[in-house]
């Protein structure tokens, strides 16, 4: 029986399974085939593979040499469809990333470097670089620490992730239209205002208010509410129209239900989240579902729209969080943050610091059976 070896690896709030590049068949289609066969897709259960049945646990990181001078590694993200036999290689998951050096210092792929390892990805689907930072001792990882990101039980090292060089990812413009705001017409819904912003992945940013919600409610109320769904599943496909993406890749854009923040339920802990020094509150939509917590791309696309006046987002920032670099994000499971600066100047708008801060831990090594 055909087997391949392969890594299991939670990132931040995903977990995916890791493979080096020359593990893997050369031709793509080959390659497709292997991976939904890894994965257990197509497959609401994923039964007869190694995925999670959830968008947030179907998920593959393929890390390889460079194939930039500049650069310390390749590494391409797979998001696997779970009904559907499809693989969506183009955009880059900001949570499972978080693996990615961890993952090549384990396999050989690169050396640790003292107490911090930086190591500069490249990732060669969407033409750009992340720079991973994370802890390591006497050549090893370090997986335990202090630090504690919300969606994951107990703690571990703090991981940096700048996200700086990844404006425009797919379309190649932070902002796609050219505009702060746009308006687009839905169905039985009327005109809606939206922030578009494409900064480590397109996110369309709409209020929640706008389509009666408080902010207090559930990913599971959400899901059920087939509608709603319905409805954002409109505004996802009239936005790719409008910043020519694929409008039947149903992973891009996502779409974010912004406002300010109040209080809510952490759908893990079930405790009651205070909205105190809390930036924004955002409920994700993407895939045809609510995201459970939030995709560390997403909070990247979302903390620039915070910072750019004009925008959706930016007219729920208190007045506490205009001079802050930090920006600290409410979903559904908790909180993530953010560090970003941004400038302006004559009109334009760039990204000076985007990092994000996530944990990583190996989970299991071994083959998997095809």
């Amino acid at each position: 029986m055909e087997k391949i070896r392969c890594v299991i690896m939670r990132g931040g709030t995903s977990k995916g399974v890791f493979f080096r590049e020359n593990d893997l068949p050369c031709d793509i289609e080959e390659r497709k085939r292997v991976i939904l066969k890894v994965m257990g897709s197509p497959d609401k259960r994923q039964i007869d593979g190694l995925g999670g049945a959830d968008i947030l646990t179907s998920k593959v990181a393929i890390i390889g040499p460079p194939s930039k001078e500049d650069a310390d590694l390749d590494y391409s993200f797979g998001q696997i469809g779970i009904n559907e036999p499809i693989i969506d290689w183009g955009f880059v998951c900001g949570n499972l990333s978080a693996a990615v050096g961890p993952f090549a210092v384990e396999e050989g792929l690169i050396k640790a470097q003292g107490l911090r390892t930086s190591v500069k990805v490249y990732c060669p689907n969407v033409g750009k670089y992340l720079t991973i930072e994370f802890p390591t001792k006497e050549g090893k990882v370090v997986y335990e620490g202090d630090y504690v990101i919300d969606g994951v039980p107990g703690s571990g090292a703090k991981i940096a992730l700048d996200f700086s060089d990844t404006a425009g990812m797919l379309t190649g413009k932070l902002l796609p239209t050219g505009n702060r705001k746009d308006v687009i017409e839905v169905k039985n819904i009327g005109k809606i205002e939206v922030s578009i912003i494409d900064a480590s992945m397109p996110v369309a940013h709409i209020r929640a208010r706008d389509f009666g919600l408080m902010g207090t409610e559930s990913a599971v109320e959400l899901d059920a509410n087939k509608e709603l769904l319905h409805t954002l599943e409109q505004i996802r496909v009239a936005v790719a129209r409008l910043i020519k993406l694929d409008e039947n890749n149903y992973f891009m854009p996502a779409v974010a239900l912004v406002q300010e923040p109040v209080p809510w339920k952490n759908s893990k802990t079930g405790e009651m989240m205070n909205p105190e020094n809390i930036t924004i509150l955002s409920k994700l939509y993407g895939a045809r579902m609510m995201h459970k917590a939030y995709p560390g791309t997403a909070s990247i696309a979302t903390a620039v729209a915070v910072r750019l006046k004009g925008s959706v987002v930016h007219e729920f920032i208190p007045p506490s969080a205009a001079d802050s670099e930090t920006i600290t994000i409410g979903h559904f499971a908790g909180l993530i943050s953010v560090d970003v600066i941004c400038r302006e100047k004559d009109s334009k708008f760039w990204i000076e610091k985007a990092v994000a801060h996530r944990t990583a831990r190996r989970i299991m090594e071994g083959y998997v059976y095809l």
